[in-house]
């Protein structure tokens, strides 16, 4: 089922998603989206949402199980608090994307803004990813309590990532192709080189991540990759008293 979202509020869009899942369709494709909000927001089951346009702020936020696709960029705080599915950008995003996710896999083209990642979280089986195929600003897994994240920088000559990168994480495990300085860490991660096991679990995502966008696996693989992992998972606990 299509949709022209020209002209349509947020609300106005979102309802009309709503409807169309309620009437059995499965697969939605949005056309001339420009900036609607919470689309995609808390749906799950088997939809598969396509939009071409850019959407606006927290694109599938508490999603649980859909699917959405967005041929083009997309704006902050997409996978808020997002419990499962998938959502594939092919393009750049804004700020503070994956806030609090709890599962599913983001995956990203382009570059990723700042705070990516920030209070990322994991419970038993259920563990959130991000790849992101370009550079990240500032904050880069900022108090991250679980999950994967994976930073490329491919096509970058200038650096990865930015400053604070893992500031206050204490969980979880950040992967970055090539290396990354110290000095632009957090003082609450060890910066480790990714040994065999961890270039299996890379390699078990990245070949997911690079059919949806055509990348050469091989040739993504071919660089070394640089972990970053919490050194407590209380970083703070001498500034409270209990």
């Amino acid at each position: 089922m299509k949709i022209d979202a020209k002209d349509m509020t947020y609300r106005q869009l979102n309802s009309a998603i709503l409807d169309a899942v309620e009437s059995g369709n499965e697969e939605i494709e949005l056309d001339n989206v420009i900036g609607q909000r919470y689309i995609g927001r808390g749906l799950d089951g088997n939809i598969i949402i396509t939009i071409n346009g850019t959407p606006g702020n927290d694109l599938g936020s508490f999603m649980n199980g859909a699917k959405i696709v967005v041929n083009g960029n997309a704006q902050d705080g997409i996978a808020n608090t997002m419990n499962d599915g998938r959502i594939i950008i092919h393009g750049s995003v804004g700020d503070i994307i994956g806030y609090g996710m709890r599962g599913g896999k983001l995956y990203i083209k382009g570059n990723a803004g700042y705070r990516v990642g920030i209070h990322m979280k994991q419970y038993g089986e259920k563990v959130p990813v991000i790849i992101a195929g370009g550079t990240a600003a500032d904050f880069f897994g900022e108090y991250m309590a679980g999950g994967i994240m994976i930073l490329l920088g491919l096509g970058s000559d200038n650096g990865v990532v930015g400053d604070y990168v893992g500031t206050g994480m204490h969980g979880g495990v950040i992967y970055i192709r090539g290396g990354v300085d110290p000095c632009n860490t957090g003082k609450e991660v060890s910066v480790l080189r990714a040994d065999d096991d961890d270039m299996k679990l890379i390699s078990h995502y990245l070949k997911e991540y690079c059919d949806c966008f055509g990348f050469d696996f091989d040739e993504v693989m071919s660089k070394g990759f640089t972990k970053l992992v919490p050194m407590s998972h209380r970083p703070y606990g001498e500034m409270y008293v209990y």
